[in-house]
């Protein structure tokens, strides 16, 4: 059996959990999956702090202190669930080393009147998840310096398939003579990996899967025509910030940097000499424009350079996607780190955008908890953009369960089975 369980819910009424384990605050979100009305509905939100030492740019760095973290976060979403217990839980997974790219494989078939096969369509679905297997290991090779980092893919999800140039639903049975098939792929080391499974045995869940954070708030958003949706997503925590791609209704791939809320509050820390939860209130004051207005304007020109460093990051992070087509110029900012008044001023900037492709002035918003069309929140409680990271991952439950039986994601599935047995 590999690391994850399988999603299949008995009844109806079968509960899950929804755990984001961030860099400042545990959040857990209990609800149910209702595959017949495609929604989810939350009926429990628990919040719990993190002690300073907890994590380390979005991966845990104690995971005893965690685990007492998240055992409280639990219990206050069971509590207000009015629930004994829960077992089943998908848990969110961000940092550096997360990597999330779209890989595409072109394939010349031998005679173009054969009619495509499952044969076939395996074949290929297996091309695409061995070079983008072997890619994703020469890029952290890279970066650490590792020739030997051990990786587990987390996550997939076909975004194109083409027969001579047309986009195809479903390749079976059509006939062609050039396919090419583009996969997202996320990958996440097996240290951190095999952290959180430490985390979910010791908190008794059964974990059915992990899933790469940006991955889950992508994917979270839906429009009538997919096909034309395109966006860029920007999640801010504590420790980081996750970028995520979508073109064309496709995610193309994701990007994190160790630079999120946690750089602003050591900045307050440091300038005001007062203790890092000394600092963390007055940022969120700040934030809320609860401060003297000398101390607001102080606090402004503080944040200033820091929001120019964490533009740059932005900036670096979306070269990468810039090199293939114009970038998308619809911006979503999301997560806590999002609520300080400089961000969205940082991207409103010209000067930013004139280095990068767009194809017009971006358009910058924040992503809602009302946004997440297909969940249904019974609580109250969810109306906040730093709330979006949680609700996706309960939203990818659903959409886990829904693509359960649809033949191309089966077809993948076992394809990301047996790259795990491989590794």
């Amino acid at each position: 059996m590999g690391l994850f369980s399988r999603l299949s819910l008995k009844k109806k009424s079968d509960l899950l959990l929804a755990l984001d384990i961030g860099t400042e605050v545990v959040k857990a979100l209990i609800f149910r999956v209702e595959t017949e009305e495609k929604q989810v509905v939350v009926v429990g939100v628990g919040r719990v702090a993190q002690r300073t030492g907890n994590m380390q740019s979005g991966a845990v760095s104690d995971i005893s202190g965690v685990i007492k973290s998240a055992r409280e976060a639990i219990e206050e979403a069971k509590r207000k669930a009015g629930v004994k217990y829960v077992e089943k839980s998908i848990i969110g997974i961000a940092g550096e080393l997360v990597k999330g790219t779209t890989t595409t494989v072109h394939y010349e078939r031998v005679d173009s009147e054969i009619r495509i096969g499952i044969p076939e369509l395996k074949m290929i679905i297996q091309k695409v998840q061995e070079k983008a297997f072997e890619r994703i290991k020469r890029q952290l090779a890279w970066e650490t310096g590792q020739d030997d980092i051990d990786v587990k893919l987390i996550n997939a999800a076909i975004v194109d398939v083409r027969i001579d140039g047309y986009h195809i639903a479903n390749p079976v049975n059509f006939q062609g003579r050039d396919v090419s098939m583009s996969v997202f792929n996320a990958y996440a080391p097996m240290i951190h990996l095999g952290a959180l499974q430490t985390i979910a045995d010791e908190l008794d869940l059964d974990l059915l899967s992990i899933a790469a954070e940006p991955y889950a708030v992508a994917r979270s958003i839906e429009v009538d025509d997919m096909l034309d949706f395109s966006a860029i997503f920007i999640d801010i925590g504590g420790g980081t910030t996750d970028i995520a791609v979508v073109r064309n209704g496709g995610l193309e791939g994701t990007k994190m940097f160790a630079l999120g809320g946690r750089a602003f509050t050591k900045r307050l820390a440091q300038e005001f000499n007062v203790s890092f939860e000394v600092a963390e209130r007055m940022k969120i004051d700040y934030a809320t424009g609860q401060l003297r207005s000398d101390d607001n304007d102080r606090i402004a020109e503080l944040f200033a350079d820091d929001c120019r460093v964490w533009l740059g990051g932005v900036e670096l992070s979306l070269l990468e996607f810039a090199e293939s087509d114009l970038l998308p110029s619809r911006i979503f900012l999301c997560g806590g780190g999002s609520a300080l008044p400089g961000i969205k001023q940082a991207l409103m900037t010209p000067e930013w955008v004139q280095s990068l492709p767009f194809s017009k002035s971006p358009q910058v918003g924040f992503l809602q908890p009302r946004d997440v069309v297909r969940v249904s929140d019974t609580t109250g409680e969810l109306n906040n953009p730093q709330d979006i990271t949680p609700i996706g991952l309960a939203n990818l439950a659903l959409i886990n369960q829904l693509e359960e039986e649809k033949m191309l994601s089966s077809i993948l599935r076992r394809s990301m089975e047996s790259i795990e047995d491989r590794t």
